[in-house]
This record gives structure tokens, C-alpha cells and sequence, in this order.
């Protein structure tokens, strides 16, 4: 039978159709890319920073240093004790009195390390047997200050005549009278002029039996001459009606020593802590500080180092 054109196109039509979409049936199907999962790393190992391991404590922490009231009430060593602490781990009991009773402590084994400014009576000491090691610290210089109307006229004149010019008129004067070692330069510029308000007693003398601070200001309130050093009067003159009337003559130095106890005298003495204190005074860091304290507040340097220097070298 034939197949009629209609049918025949139909036929054909089908036969197309299947072979196209056995065609699509077999096409390879396209695969996704494979993605390999993350590998887990362990993050790298960060070591802490390296620090220094801090010293160790000293054997015996305490320190008990015997010092001049000067150093004290100039505030020198509010700025240089702390320093010390913190860089060794010791703790310092500060006892500041006259350069007297200061050495008197070290004599009789009540103290560990001295900072004191009398040097005749140091050597004496030293010759004793009852310092071991003494180093030249600083230095700065004696003033005589007084009433801005000056009754007595010593601007100009030495420290002998000032003294004997203030005992001539009988004007006021205050004196330590601790044997401290600003004391002891006041004495000897009275033992120089041949004269002895100590023993005679005049009214116009007084001795307050005090430190440097607590003298100045009894000489403010009674309009008296005082001998002092620099450090203390510039530390306390904005509270003072005291003027420098006389300065600047090499007679009026003064030196300052730390000194170690001897421990072969008193083994109770802690001699490896009065070396360490005697070796940071003398240290260059330390002296940069003692050469700069009272320079911003004052315009000038209330100490001046010398831990480079000789006694010769400063005319003791």
C-alpha cells in the first residue's frame, strides 16, 4: 500500500525525532570542577617577647642611710632614692640630721651609709676604723643670707669679717648649733674672727638646735643673718624675706662624701647594700641627675657632680 505524501512526511517527521533525542541521550553529561577542601594549617607558634629577668632581691633589702637635712629639704633625695630602689630592690629608711649626728650613726653602728659635707671630721672618722669606702659625690657652696637692708653691711666683705661685722653691730643671727656640718663651717669662720657668741651668749644669738629648713625659716620671721647652703635656700626662698648678701668665696664651699660603714666594726652593718648606694651616687646616671636637679625650677643646679674629680681638685 503506498503511503500518501502527507503520511509519508509524517513518517519521516518521527523517525527524526527519535534519532534526535537518542542523539541528546547519549551526549556526556559536564561535570562540576572538584574543589579540593582547605587543608588545615596550625597557625605559627608566636613567642612571647624575651624580658629581661629582674635582679635578684638583695640578701638583706633594708638600708638605713644617715644624711645631712640639706639633702633632704632641698629635695635632692625624693628624686635620687626612689631611683635607687627601684634599679636594686632595696628599701631605704632616710634619717636626716646634722652631719654631726651622722657620723655619730656610723661611729656607733646605727647606720649602714652616710651623705654628709663635713670633710675634716669624715677623714677623722674614716682614720677611726669605722668607714670603710668614701667617695666625693658633689658639691655646691655655703651662702649668708639676711634682711634685705643688710644692718650689719657685710655685702662685699669675706665670711671672717661678715661674721665680725654682724657681732660688731649685734645684729641678729641665727645659728644651727646641731654640729651639723653647716654648723661647723659657721664655727670656723667665728673661731677665725677670735670671737665666741656661743659661750657669751648675747641676746641677738640663738641657736635653734634645728635643721637647715626649719632655721631659715626662724631667720625670716626674725629678720636675722643665717649661714645656709645654696640647695636649701633657693628650695625654700619663695617662703623666706632672706636675701644672698654673701657668696661666691672659696671659703665657702661645700663638699659632699658618701660614705660605707665598715662592717668589720659593726657586723650588723649592711655593707654590700651601703657599697651598692655608694657605687649609684658616683654613677654617671646618677651624676647627670644631681647636674640637672634645680636647673628648670631655679635657672641653676642646686648640686654640682664631682664623682670625676679629686679632694685635691676642689682645694680639700
Amino acid at each position: 500500500m503506498k503511503l500518501s505524501s502527507r503520511n509519508l512526511l509524517l513518517s519521516l517527521l518521527l523517525v527524526l525525532s527519535i534519532v534526535l533525542t537518542a542523539c541528546g541521550a547519549s551526549a556526556t553529561p559536564t561535570t562540576a570542577p572538584v574543589t579540593e577542601a582547605p587543608v588545615a594549617t596550625e597557625a605559627p607558634a608566636t613567642e612571647a617577647p624575651a624580658t629581661e629577668a629582674p635582679a635578684a632581691a638583695p640578701a638583706n633589702p633594708t638600708l638605713i642611710l644617715a644624711t645631712t637635712t640639706s639633702t633632704q629639704d632641698s629635695g635632692l633625695l625624693d628624686v635620687l632614692v626612689p631611683m635607687f630602689e627601684e634599679k636594686t630592690g632595696y628599701t631605704v629608711q632616710t634619717i636626716a640630721v646634722g652631719t654631726g649626728a651622722a657620723l655619730k650613726m656610723g661611729e656607733e653602728g646605727n647606720a649602714d651609709v652616710l651623705l654628709v659635707h663635713a670633710p675634716a671630721a669624715e677623714v677623722a672618722l674614716m682614720e677611726a676604723g669605722f668607714g670603710k669606702d668614701r667617695f666625693l659625690v658633689m658639691h655646691n657652696d655655703f651662702i649668708i643670707v639676711g634682711p634685705a637692708n643688710d644692718p650689719a653691711g657685710i655685702k662685699d666683705l669675706g665670711p671672717t669679717k661678715a661674721f665680725a661685722a654682724i657681732y660688731g653691730v649685734g645684729a641678729p643671727y641665727i645659728s644651727r648649733g646641731d654640729d651639723s656640718g653647716t654648723h661647723k663651717m659657721e664655727l670656723s669662720f667665728w673661731t677665725k674672727a677670735e670671737l665666741d657668741p656661743r659661750t657669751e651668749k648675747p641676746e641677738w644669738f640663738v641657736e635653734t638646735g634645728q635643721g637647715m629648713g626649719a632655721s631659715l625659716t626662724i631667720a625670716s620671721e626674725k629678720g636675722a643673718y643665717i649661714l645656709t647652703d645654696r640647695a636649701t635656700y633657693l628650695a625654700n626662698k619663695d617662703n623666706l624675706e632672706l636675701e644672698i648678701l654673701l657668696e661666691g668665696n672659696n671659703a665657702l664651699l661645700n663638699v659632699y662624701h658618701v660614705i660605707t660603714v665598715n662592717a668589720e666594726k659593726w657586723t650588723a652593718a649592711n655593707y654590700e647594700g651601703a657599697l651598692a648606694f655608694a657605687n649609684f651616687m658616683i654613677d654617671p646616671e646618677t651624676q647627670a641627675v644631681i647636674g640637672e636637679f634645680g636647673v628648670e625650677e631655679f635657672g641653676q643646679p642646686l648640686f654640682y657632680p664631682d664623682a670625676d674629680k679629686t679632694d685635691a681638685d676642689l682645694g680639700l
